[in-house]
């Protein structure tokens, strides 16, 4: 797609816009009591059902156009790369400036919906939810807490480490978040039961998995990306101290499986296809990735894509303060790319199905400023002085956590995923 083009849709064509027609990210969104799939364009959303109904998608194979009258994205996740290129291109030619005629352009607009006038859904019914440990700055600075002297196992340049999540409790953004009970041990006496006392975000790029592979098959990393629908942001909330006395020996697990919240839109590969730069350089004395982890796009296998995490307290919102932002970074530092989890992933044969999700792990930058969750920052820097005096060592009630992302550079479009946000609610009712 030509990157100077411009959308008849006025508000795509504003600067900081994160949806500009370059973009064309897919949601679920609820209006009128009715659920659909659309396409974001400015602060509009494009109706794909009901251009599905008026004829506007004539042309497209008839599997595409039925999977654009579903509720959710799975039937299109399903056809891969060839029909979603092709509905990409016809979306583009409906609300291209130069392109569409006047008549066409009638007959969109009636099928777009003000952003502010829909509810946004979860995208997609997930199957399965994994979570890598992709950032080996994380890694790091996390491991340092606990081994000073051997920060990372040593399996860590070896192998993408990851866990599997829980899919039911995935949130889309705009839910509150319940702050969680559970165990915790205090330095003496015997475990306690209770709300946690050490919330904390995690900022966290999710990965939507488009077609699978068969049980017992394996997806080569020269074409992990053709399984990849598409990209989102993803805040995988936990509990330190219920983390810090049940991971042992077998890992994360009610510390993190209450909520995981993710962001509504999924951006396409093709509209980061400007923005793809090498993978971060290994140190020197690092292994090279096994032969079925190394990859023949090295080159242009990681996204620049920028981070941002801020954060919303109650006295904030209620003084009108402004949101404080927390630390900024970027997906381009990730030690293990897109690519190589999805290939190491179904490397044994695992099945991978459309709308799975994956997701990289905290992802936090060499630089002070760029740490991924509270347990970085606070851990190395103290508690954190918020805007108007309060202290943070972790997150309190009333908090709000927003992550956003988007790429841009000089000469081209902005490409945003807008926001992923979540609100701490207080701890539920005693067991």
């Amino acid at each position: 797609m030509a990157l100077s083009k411009r959308s008849w849709v006025a508000s795509a064509n504003d600067a900081g816009c994160d949806f500009p027609i370059q973009n064309l990210p897919y949601g679920v969104f609820r209006h009128e009591e009715r659920t659909r799939i659309g396409v974001a364009i400015g602060d509009r959303i494009l109706d794909l059902r009901s251009c599905a109904r008026e004829g506007l998608l004539a042309g497209l194979a008839e599997e595409v156009v039925a999977a654009c009258g579903a509720d959710l994205l799975n039937p299109l996740m399903s056809l891969g790369p060839a029909a979603w290129r092709a509905l990409r291109d016809r979306i583009t030619e409906l609300l291209d400036a130069e392109d569409s005629s006047k008549g066409t352009r009638d007959r969109v607009e009636k099928l777009l919906v003000l952003m502010n006038d829909a509810v946004m859904q979860l995208p997609a019914q997930i199957g399965d939810y994994t979570d890598f440990y992709a950032s080996i700055h994380h890694a790091t600075r996390v491991g340092k807490l606990f081994r000073p002297d051997n920060p990372l196992l040593p399996n860590y340049k070896h192998v993408p480490i990851g866990y599997h999540g829980r899919a039911s409790s995935i949130v889309v953004s705009g839910q509150e978040i319940r702050r969680p009970r559970g165990q915790t041990k205090p330095p003496a006496g015997d475990p306690l039961f209770g709300p946690t006392k050490s919330l904390d975000y995690e900022l966290e790029v999710g990965v939507f998995v488009g077609p699978g592979n068969a049980l017992g098959s394996s997806i080569p990393i020269s074409e992990a990306e053709q399984h990849i629908f598409g990209l989102c942001l993803v805040n995988d909330w936990s509990a330190r101290d219920i983390q810090a006395w049940e991971y042992q020996p077998l890992g994360p697990f009610l510390a993190k499986n209450f909520a995981t919240t993710v962001s509504p839109w999924i951006v396409p590969l093709e509209a980061l296809a400007p923005y793809r730069v090498p993978v971060a350089e290994r140190a020197a004395g690092d292994p090279a990735p096994l032969a079925y982890l190394l990859s023949p796009s090295s080159d242009k296998d990681g996204i620049d894509l920028t981070l941002d995490v801020d954060l919303e307290s109650r006295h904030m919102r209620q003084t009108g303060m402004a949101p404080m932002r927390l630390s900024t970074g970027n997906l381009r530092e990730l030690y293990w790319s897109i690519a190589q989890l999805i290939t190491h992933h179904a490397s044994n044969g695992c099945n991978l199905r459309p709308g799975d999700l994956f997701a990289t792990g905290t992802i936090s930058g060499a630089a002070t400023g760029s740490e991924g969750c509270l347990l970085e920052k606070t851990r190395a820097q103290g508690p954190i002085t918020l805007t108007g005096g309060e202290l943070r060592t972790f997150l309190e009630d009333g908090d709000q956590i927003t992550l956003r992302a988007y790429a841009h550079k000089a000469g081209l479009p902005r490409i945003g995923f807008g926001e992923c946000t979540g609100t701490i609610a207080a701890a539920g009712a005693v067991l």
